[in-house]
């Protein structure tokens, strides 16, 4: 699960022609002008959102009017190639460094607990930027997942720190634990993955399941390794064992994890969900669907639906490595 992450730079870029200024970094960087919430919209971590805006502005404003352009490029990468190219600008100035956290959706007491540990001073996404300066934080809140492009629409909360972004961003990373569990200090559940294949295909299966959880950043694995499982006295069968943290609910979980059982008719492992040692039974996640496999093409369909397209087609490689494998195995 990933909870922290930077956003993109914000550049500003002062000239004494503004037209010539944007055709300028169209031509170098190949990207057309676009709103900013577009060019937000599209940013991903360590990006940079350039303003080419007028000589006579000597501060950093940002002017939702007046257009940006997304540089799928570190900022220090941006700069090299536009000194480099000894670009028509005067003068250039970096926002606040940006960085996003995520929150359980539950969390309420985000606005009083930021502000009283790191001395934050609440604002809104343009304020923020505006009245933020190189060396500040912008911390923006979200409960949307950060391993995904974020809308100005998902962002919950903005606060502006005056200190400088490594230090916020060390002390982040020490705080997070504390910080979600003063948010949400009842929400946190341990729940137990047992993967069983009797076909002994763990290095797959199990690979399956840890891109699953990190794709759709279910929760945090604190510990994997093998252990017994007895589903019959006096009977005794080896399972790999994944042990995760998490915020989601249990059922939502086991329901995901039914969709890697099965691909069709063709059957991969079993996958069990327990919480407090209890186990979950699939027709708790399925009492609409009469059998094991309507389930497990309804939960299937779901994930794929949800999976980002590189995971998908890792997943499907896998799985078609197995199906291979056991057809020459059959064959021979």
């Amino acid at each position: 699960m990933r909870l922290m992450r930077f956003g993109p730079s914000m550049l500003f870029l002062r000239t004494s022609n503004v037209g010539v200024g944007e055709n300028f970094i169209t031509n170098l960087f190949g990207v057309p002008k676009t709103s900013v919430e577009e060019a937000w919209n599209q940013s991903g971590e360590l990006d940079t959102i350039v303003f080419v805006t007028p000589a006579e502005e000597w501060k950093t404003i940002l002017d939702l009017t007046r257009g940006a352009f997304l540089i799928k490029m570190r900022s220090d990468s941006v700069l090299k190639e536009l000194l480099n190219a000894k670009a028509p600008f005067d003068r250039a100035n970096l926002g606040p460094q940006i960085i996003l956290l995520r929150v359980p959706k539950e969390a309420e007491k985000v606005s009083e607990i930021i502000p009283q540990r790191y001395n934050a001073i609440e604002t809104s996404f343009a304020r923020g930027v505006n009245e933020g300066e190189e060396k500040d934080t912008l911390l923006l809140v979200t409960d949307k997942k950060l391993v995904k492009h974020l809308s100005v629409g998902d962002l919950k909360g903005a606060f502006l720190i005056k200190k400088n972004f490594i230090d916020v961003y060390r002390a982040l990373r020490i705080d997070l634990p504390i910080l979600l569990f003063k948010l949400l200090p009842e929400g946190w559940r341990e729940i137990t993955i047992r993967i069983y294949d009797t076909k002994k295909r763990y290095e797959e299966n199990i690979e399956r399941v840890l891109l699953v959880l990190e794709d759709l950043d279910l929760g945090y694995v604190v510990s994997e390794g093998w252990d017994w499982d007895y589903p019959r006295p006096f009977m005794r069968i080896r399972v790999y064992k994944i042990k995760l943290m998490t915020w989601e609910d249990p059922l939502r979980i086991k329901f995901l994890l039914k969709g890697l059982e099965y691909r069709g008719y063709q059957r991969f492992a079993d996958i069990d969900v327990f919480v407090e040692k209890k186990k979950i039974p699939w027709i708790d996640v399925s009492r609409e669907y009469s059998s094991k496999f309507d389930v497990a093409k309804a939960a299937r369909d779901e994930l794929e639906s949800l999976l980002s397209e590189e995971t998908r087609k890792v997943l499907h490689e896998i799985e078609t490595k197995i199906l291979n494998d056991e057809d020459l195995q059959e064959g021979s």
